[in-house]
């Protein structure tokens, strides 16, 4: 029996402590080693050759100078302990992603810690899935609450926070890593009365002080990246296409669809196609035939730093963004699906990070190795003195407009024959999700948009068969 199969039979109760057995300590070695850094590709082919590991499927050894430089100032590393850690990051996705998959229902989260990323933690609501878990190199956490209690405790209060004033409790998540829904609040009684309102059970919930209200990065004083309607300037996204067409995503409070836009260099760039916020904060704009839509986001000293897929990073993961006002900053991410309330109305599934940003970033690209996360919302606090960002996450938007997202594969001629199922390039998949290819079954184990080259055979990183 295969890793893979062992691990779907964890979650079915009755079997559960056999498959944290044999099966699985065949894979344990490896995947211990996908946390220590460089050695996880190497571990990996003498495992299993057929199956990469997940550093080499999402391209972290060709991480540009400009994205290592930035994480290197911002969290204290040096060059290898960044390269260790984006290498991490992938092979603990993809981990969490499998552990996920098998939990089921039990499944509390997962995140990762420590300098270079090398431990993943996965938690769970029943003590029998730890072997399981320990047997693939994770950290294992028994809670009271499961991942998908929690979201449907936030899904409550996104729904009551609807229509109300949420200004002085601005911002809500899921912290997988204490398994309680927090609000953190200005005013600890606005708090109290936004979970009231929803009803929500207090044993999971903690409210947490605050001092800032978050805000969105405008800038109508002018300077770089792209001008709206030739008054306010935001930063553009991610270059993406829509058929034939080319453009970028940035976010929805940037303007309005039907807006103009012009480049840097005041130049005519285009109009915007669609906009949403508050409620998301998502917007793409189609640009004229005098700009053409590349792989990259301009990094630090003017790099191009590529862009090969938009695979989720996880809880705990390095992210980076660039601005056009502060240019390259790096953080952690700290909560995915995130509600934040800005002055113009609240805004929900947006992740949260320590990233800092000034006004003139907004729509802005955040990226983690060669992965697209997402375009600056807003936040508060600044790059002086430090400060929190939030993020509107691109799988979403990509798939909200039915947009592509360019990436360095494209321009490669066409994609190898697809051999029949209902797998489609170009669609953006969630964890759990199910396709067919090639005669069998595989489900989704981390969020992303498809692109030839990442055939589910190819990307265990991405994909389970089933």
């Amino acid at each position: 029996m295969s890793s893979l199969s062992s691990l779907s039979s964890v979650s079915r109760r009755h079997t559960r402590a056999r498959a944290a057995g044999a099966a699985l300590a065949a894979t344990a070695a490896l995947l211990v080693a996908g946390l220590s850094g460089s050695a996880s590709a190497r571990a990996a082919e003498a495992a299993e050759p057929s199956a990469p590991s997940a550093a080499r499927t999402l391209r972290t050894d060709a991480a540009p100078p400009a994205l290592l430089s930035a994480m290197q100032r911002d969290l204290g590393l040096d060059r290898k302990q960044a390269e260790r850690r984006l290498a991490n990051e992938a092979e603990a996705g993809a981990v969490a992603g499998r552990l996920r998959a098998a939990l089921g229902a039990d499944f509390a989260g997962a995140w990762v810690r420590g300098a270079e990323s090398g431990t993943l933690t996965v938690a769970t609501t029943d003590a029998g899935d730890v072997g399981a878990i320990e047997a693939q190199g994770a950290q294992a956490k028994v809670v009271r609450h499961s991942l998908a209690g929690l979201d449907a405790a936030k899904a409550r209060l996104d729904r009551a926070a609807a229509g109300r004033n949420t200004a002085d409790a601005p911002v809500w998540y899921v912290d997988t890593r204490t398994n309680t829904l927090v609000v953190e609040a200005v005013r600890p009684a606005a708090a109290r009365a936004l979970l009231a309102a929803a009803g929500v059970d207090w044993s999971l919930t903690r409210v947490q002080a605050r001092t800032e209200r978050p805000r969105t990065f405008y800038d109508l004083r002018g300077g770089e990246a792209y001008y709206i309607d030739n008054s306010g300037r935001c930063s553009i996204g991610f270059p993406v296409t829509k058929g034939t067409q080319q453009g970028f995503a940035t976010a929805g409070h940037c303007g309005r669809a039907g807006a103009g836009t012009s480049g840097a260099n005041r130049v005519a760039q285009g109009t915007f196609q669609g906009s949403v916020f508050p409620g998301r904060d998502m917007a793409w704009v189609a640009v004229n035939s005098s700009w053409t839509a590349t792989p990259y986001v301009n990094g630090a000293g003017g790099q191009s730093v590529q862009v090969a897929g938009s695979t989720q990073a996880t809880v705990g993961a390095s992210v980076c963004r660039s601005g056009s006002t502060t240019g390259w900053h790096c953080g952690t991410v700290q909560q995915l699906n995130t509600s934040v309330t800005y002055q113009e109305g609240t805004v929900s599934g947006v992740t949260r990070t320590t990233v800092c940003a000034e006004p003139g970033d907004s729509g802005g690209s955040y990226i983690s190795g060669s992965q697209a996360q997402g375009v600056t919302s807003g936040g508060s606090g600044n790059c002086g003195s430090g400060g929190e960002t939030f993020f509107q996450p691109i799988n979403p938007l990509l798939s909200n407009y039915g947009l592509t997202l360019k990436t360095s594969g494209d321009g490669g001629g066409p994609g190898p024959e697809v051999p029949g199922g209902t797998w489609t390039a170009g669609k953006v998949y969630q964890p759990g999700d199910t396709v067919t290819y090639g005669g069998s079954t595989y489900r989704c184990l981390q969020g992303h948009q498809a692109q030839p080259g990442w055939e589910p055979s190819n990307v265990p990183a991405l994909w389970q068969r089933v």
